[in-house]
């Protein structure tokens, strides 16, 4: 079991819960609700890099506007731009860095029965192989991103983890994920953990799901209470220093 490293977040929530009320009522003619996008601006909880990052920087933005941008100056006094902008740093914080409710043992053990997450992913060397490693997920991906990808249908795309299903032109037929592949040869580890080692000339046919193996119905396969426990549990799923 990888150590779970309990965080302190930099950014109080009684601040985060304030910048984003403040937010929500008057930043969202233009950016959508919580962060997502809207009609008329982006959202600024999305997974891609920003060109401004830094607490002065996004102050600045929204207390003057962006030149040459519908992006204008908030009337908003300059303690409530300072909520609005811890808000927004939230978002793209790492979960680990971010207040999280719920209980970290019990999110635990939901990762390791109701949910059957350990099935497909590992945490400190134990667990399935069909999905990705884990062990540092909280340090890797904001809170948003974790509740998304469990509530969230994803394209069949991440290389490495390509559901799809072969048949061998001996006739056997598996179900699981390509783990790599070229023009020769195809590696393939099937739903039971069995690695196979294809060349092309075995193969009959291949076909990829357009959808990943991760369900995306854990807000309707657990409770509120059990959802909010395995995200604070993922959230502080992190490696050690001195294993990075």
């Amino acid at each position: 079991m990888a150590a779970l490293i309990s965080t302190a977040s930099a950014l109080p929530a009684d601040v985060i819960d304030e910048g984003r009320a403040l937010y929500n009522r008057s930043c969202t003619t233009c950016h959508g609700l919580n962060g997502a996008a809207g009609d008329r601006a982006p959202a600024l909880a999305a997974q891609r890099e920003y060109l401004r990052t830094s607490e002065e920087d996004i102050f600045d933005a929204i207390r003057n506007g962006i030149l040459g941008s519908l992006m204008p100056a908030s009337t908003l006094p300059d303690a409530d731009i300072r909520k609005v902008v811890a808000y927004i740093r939230s978002l793209r914080a790492p979960a680990s860095q971010a207040p999280v409710a719920g209980d970290i043992s019990r999110g635990e053990a939901i990762f390791r029965t109701k949910g059957r997450c350990i099935d497909c992913h590992m945490i400190g060397g134990r667990g399935g192989l069909l999905g990705p490693d884990l062990s540092n997920i909280g340090a890797k991906r904001s809170l948003s991103v974790l509740r998304n990808a469990l509530t969230q249908a994803r394209p069949n795309t991440v290389r490495g983890f390509k559901a799809a299903r072969v048949g061998t032109a001996e006739g056997t037929v598996l179900t699981g994920i390509v783990k790599n592949e070229n023009n020769f040869s195809l590696q393939f580890l099937d739903a039971d953990g069995g690695l196979h080692l294809f060349s092309r000339e075995e193969l009959k046919e291949i076909t990829y799901q357009e959808r990943s193996l991760m369900p995306d119905d854990y807000d309707r396969r657990l409770t509120a209470t059990e959802m909010q426990d395995l995200l604070a549990f993922l959230s502080r799923t992190v490696r050690p220093k001195e294993l990075e």
